[in-house]
């Protein structure tokens, strides 16, 4: 009995490693190839003490959603301007062909915040946050199935602050 314990152990362990690796790899891919889009953020910096300086992100695409009107998933249409900046061209809850120049945000709508694109949350060193007093956009790497990694913040200029 002892021999077959071994195994599963083994075996478990094999695949939460797979698993774990797997979404590695995902994120790097998405690094790589995801397009860079520019949300504009709306106001809002909680601090919290038992997590370090970050500051919560609120995207200007979420803000004045009804959540109740939409559904629980689905995706934000972007359209980008000439400095890469995303603006909202409307909210679908499957993938549809898109127009050009636009793309596609998973989203998840909770009931207190509107939507929730996955990346509302951006931890700095401590001591850093005049850095980012004048942050106005959120860089998100997005690949054509909506999926989004927040990769920094970016000034009024769409410089990244480093």
């Amino acid at each position: 009995m002892k021999k077959y314990k071994r195994i599963l152990i083994i075996v478990n362990l094999i695949l939460l490693l797979v698993l774990f690796n797997n979404s590695i790899l995902q994120k790097e891919t998405l690094l790589s190839n995801g397009q860079l889009i520019l949300l504009e953020l709306a106001p809002v910096d909680p601090r919290s003490l038992m997590q370090g300086d970050y500051m919560t992100l609120r995207y200007d695409i979420s803000v004045n959603i009804d959540s109740d009107s939409i559904y629980n998933k689905g995706f934000c249409v972007v359209k980008l301007d000439e400095n890469r900046v995303a603006k909202k061209v409307r909210i679908q809850n499957h993938k549809e062909p898109l127009y050009t120049n636009e793309y596609l945000i998973k989203y998840t709508s909770t009931q207190w915040r509107g939507i929730n694109i996955g990346a509302e949350s951006f931890f700095f060193q401590e001591g850093k946050a005049d850095k980012y007093q004048k942050t106005k956009y959120g860089g998100l790497k997005v690949d054509a199935n909506g999926n989004s990694l927040l990769i920094g913040l970016y000034d009024e200029k769409q410089k990244k602050i480093e």
